[in-house]
Parts: structure tokens; C-alpha cells; sequence
């Protein structure tokens, strides 16, 4: 059986992200292809259980309980459902990975990349994605949209909606040097357009990528 595919959709808060990895995986679903979505922190038992500690500002964390406890969400998540889902030849769409690490807790949080490469390829047992879009907006674009979605939601803003707008520029800045870095894997997806837009930049990206691999 042919391996899968693994493609990861990271930005700042607001970028748009839940929200295009589900468009993507039922356009891909109309294409009758076996497809996962999935999302970081989370996508599993104990990643649930540590995403409502690690989102929950009512928990005061260190920065470096902040670090520990996404890479052992990673971890879980890598072996329990990510690893086995692309080996038995499924699209596996994640919400987040391994370059929110190095935006959010290197680039915002100030913590060495080289440290966290080496704590990434611990935690992700090596696994890369095959492809990874940056859905990029502005930071005020950003925060904009999530003050809107928290206003209309019982919560409050989360653990990173909360922060200053110079953390969010930070991690903005660390996803597009990731992207510059390696523009083989990472591609930036201008998410300031109409979703419509968005969604059908996306799309076409990914086909092409299916089409390379002749799935």
C-alpha cells in the first residue's frame, strides 16, 4: 500500500486555519480520497487533555511548562495518530505542527531555534510534513478576526489570543522566515483574500503536490 500524505496548515491567530484545513479535507473527500483532519494541540485523548491546560490562561505556565507540554502533545500525536494515518496511505491534514513551535515559542517566546529544532525531531520522532501552507495575514488582520469570533463565543480570548500585539508580530515574522528557510516544503498562502479565494489557492497547491506524487 502507497504511503500518504502529511500536510500541516500554520499562521498567526485569525489566519484562518481551522477553518481551511476542513474545507480542504471535504474538497478532497469529494475527490473520494481517504483523508484525516486533525489539529495541534490536540487530536488525541491525552492531546485534548493537555490543549485545555495549555489554551487555558487561568493556568499560570512558566514558558518553559508552555514548550513541554506542546511537545508532549506532538509526540502523542505523532505516534498514536499521525505516523500510522500517512503509513496506511491517507491524506492527514494537521492544524498546526511543528513550525508553530519554532514561530510561537522561539521567535514569540524568545527561546533558542536551535534548542527547539532538536526538541522538535525528539517529540516528532523525525516526521516532517510533505507540505506546510503558511496562511499569512496581517497581524492586525489577525487579531481583528479573533476578537470578532471571541465576542460572539461564552470564552474568553485564549492563552495566545490574549498577548501583545508585538508577540503576535514576532510569531508572524518567525512563520515567514520558516517559509523563506525552506521553500521547497513551505508555501505562503495570502489568507487576507475572500475565503473563496483562499480556499481555491489552497486546493490547487495541494493537487499539484497529489499529482507529483501520483495518488
Amino acid at each position: 500500500m502507497p504511503t500518504g500524505l502529511f500536510i500541516t496548515l500554520e499562521g498567526v491567530e485569525g489566519s484562518g486555519k481551522t477553518t481551511q484545513a476542513a474545507i480542504l479535507g471535504d474538497a478532497l473527500r469529494r475527490e473520494n480520497r481517504r483523508v484525516v483532519v486533525t489539529h495541534e494541540p490536540g487530536g488525541t485523548r491525552a492531546g485534548e487533555a493537555i490543549r485545555s491546560i495549555f489554551l487555558d490562561p487561568a493556568v499560570s505556565l512558566d514558558v518553559a511548562a508552555e514548550l513541554l507540554l506542546v511537545l508532549a502533545d506532538r509526540a502523542q500525536h505523532v505516534r498514536e495518530k499521525l505516523r500510522p494515518a500517512v503509513a496506511a496511505g491517507e491524506i492527514v491534514i494537521s492544524d498546526r505542527y511543528s513550525d508553530s513551535t519554532i514561530a510561537y515559542q522561539g521567535y514569540g517566546r524568545g527561546f533558542d531555534l536551535k534548542l527547539l529544532a532538536d526538541l522538535n525531531r525528539l517529540a516528532s520522532d523525525s516526521m516532517q510534513p510533505d507540505l506546510t501552507l503558511v496562511l499569512d495575514v496581517p497581524v492586525e488582520t489577525g487579531l481583528e478576526r479573533t476578537r470578532a469570533r471571541v465576542k460572539g463565543a461564552i470564552r474568553g480570548p485564549d492563552r495566545f489570543e490574549g498577548e501583545a500585539h508585538e508577540f503576535h508580530t514576532r510569531v508572524r515574522h518567525g512563520f515567514l522566515e520558516v517559509a523563506r528557510a525552506e521553500p521547497d516544503r513551505v508555501k505562503v498562502i495570502n489568507a487576507a483574500q475572500p475565503l473563496e479565494a483562499v480556499s481555491a489557492e489552497i486546493l490547487a497547491v495541494v493537487s499539484s503536490l497529489i499529482k507529483r506524487r501520483c495518488l
